[in-house]
């Protein structure tokens, strides 16, 4: 079953950020530095610490945060993205293709370290979605 998340997205604070949400809201807290992945080489020493991924879960919601933007520095506005996870390879490739239509892939799908596809698109609207479908979690 497809699920709707918000990904927020920090510049260094998002350990701190997502430890305050914790604190506010409860749920369980995970935390994957980019030190301990794949990725570390490939990053800046100073960015070791930082997050590349997190999520607070509690019934009925999950917050998703990390602290790569990319190129872009954080603003008001573009901080929050909506991310997709898609509970089988076709419906990610749908969602993928119909929210893409005139709009401007900035990550086309492909498998990543994590086992899973991940995409990420700008629709013609100017929203940015995130697109993940986990292929362990495969019915």
């Amino acid at each position: 079953m497809t699920q709707l998340s918000a990904y927020l997205h920090f510049n260094g604070n998002c350990r701190e950020a997502m430890i305050f949400y914790k604190e506010c809201l409860g749920g369980e807290l995970q935390l994957q530095v980019i030190g301990e992945t794949p990725m570390a080489d490939q990053m800046p020493s100073e960015m070791r610490d930082n997050i590349l991924h997190s999520s607070l879960v509690k019934e009925g919601f999950s917050l998703l945060a990390s602290d790569l933007m990319g190129e872009v520095r954080p603003i008001k506005g573009n901080t929050i993205s909506l991310c997709l996870d898609c509970g089988s390879e076709k419906e990610i490739n749908t969602y993928f293709a119909n929210l893409s239509a005139g709009g401007e892939i900035e990550h086309p799908l492909k498998e990543e370290f994590w086992g899973a596809i991940y995409g990420e698109v700008t629709d013609r609207f100017g929203v940015k979605w995130l697109f993940n479908f986990d292929k362990n979690q495969q019915a």
